[in-house]
């Protein structure tokens, strides 16, 4: 009876073992359809236009307020990115492993946990924090699925298209913060994530080049002419330096930001100058570190010196 007991007690841990580590990788797949680090550091550009926003009147709660409703907006956006992209991302290399291609989670899955998140997140924000804010969440969401999307099987302007809704967190977060209207802060922050954007994308679209014709996406120029993706990456960080420095004209910065900010800049805009001069994978690799140093350091420098003028 004691051997029969102790088999049962073992088949039964057993089973427990195996119900866990199944429940914990379905939990960890729909994990990596909200694509956390994408979310994780939107909802930090999130707290900064709040921060900002506030100007003074900084509160705890609210701001948790609209970053719960905000990430699951996020989350849905990128839960039914995913739905719509699951057949080209099963011929990338880089995406061929996601829950969907991969086959880990059914299409429908994906479909409703996306609806569900962005439509709670929505009514959240509503009722939350502000109808203003629910709205431009509602916005980057169609932006980002509706638009640019199914954009990037069409045309290399999908990047300018895919630039908004990715340059629109901190709006969400300066709206959360109270104010009724989105003023010349709020624009100086999109402006400042709108062009950072550019070359981080022209970085990224030319390591996966392959990937992505292979898939039929158009994100880079057509054509292949030499030095048309390094242009453009350059363009683009010369019209960011000045726009980088446009708080501290708005009294949003002082002196302080000012100097870090032109100091970032220039280092943003000496590497994309490189990969214009050397289209290689070495430069790409190099904008693209400098791309996820600069805009976490540049938005702590403004949050800093503007939290200083406050004192």
């Amino acid at each position: 009876m004691s051997s029969a007991g102790g088999r049962g007690c073992s088949t039964a841990r057993g089973f427990e073992t195996s119900l866990w580590s199944i429940t914990a990788a379905r939990a960890t797949d729909y994990l990596e359809l909200t694509k956390p680090r994408i979310a994780a550091f939107g909802l930090f550009t999130v707290a900064v236009g709040y921060t900002l926003g506030s100007r003074g009147e900084w509160r705890l709660i609210p701001l948790m307020h609209a970053l719960f409703g905000i990430g699951l907006v996020a989350a849905g956006s990128s839960a039914l990115n995913q739905y719509v992209e699951r057949r080209r991302d099963a011929r990338m290399q880089r995406t061929a492993r996601r829950p969907l291609p991969a086959g880990r989670l059914l299409p429908v899955e994906a479909w409703l946990f996306g609806i569900s998140c962005s439509i709670t997140g929505t009514v959240w924000l509503a009722v939350q924090v502000s109808l203003l804010t629910a709205v431009l969440s509602v916005v980057t969401l169609v932006l980002y699925v509706c638009v640019y999307t199914p954009l990037k099987s069409c045309s290399p302007l999908c990047t300018i298209v895919g630039a908004v809704p990715g340059a629109l967190p901190p709006v969400l977060g300066w709206a959360a913060s109270g104010s009724s209207v989105i003023d010349t802060g709020a624009l100086c922050l999109f402006g400042i994530l709108f062009l950072w954007q550019f070359p981080h994308f022209m970085a990224i679209a030319w390591l996966y080049r392959d990937d992505y014709h292979g898939a039929g996406l158009h994100m880079l120029p057509a054509g292949g002419r030499p030095h048309v993706t390094g242009g453009l990456a350059t363009t683009y960080a010369v019209a960011l330096l000045p726009v980088s420095l446009l708080p501290a004209q708005i009294d949003l910065a002082g002196n302080g930001y000012s100097f870090a900010a032109a100091i970032l800049s220039c280092g943003y805009l000496a590497c994309a100058v490189r990969f214009f001069i050397s289209e290689e994978n070495d430069a790409a690799r190099g904008v693209l570190f400098a791309s996820l140093m600069y805009l976490p350091l540049l938005l702590t420098a403004l949050v800093w010196n503007h939290l200083i003028l406050l004192t």
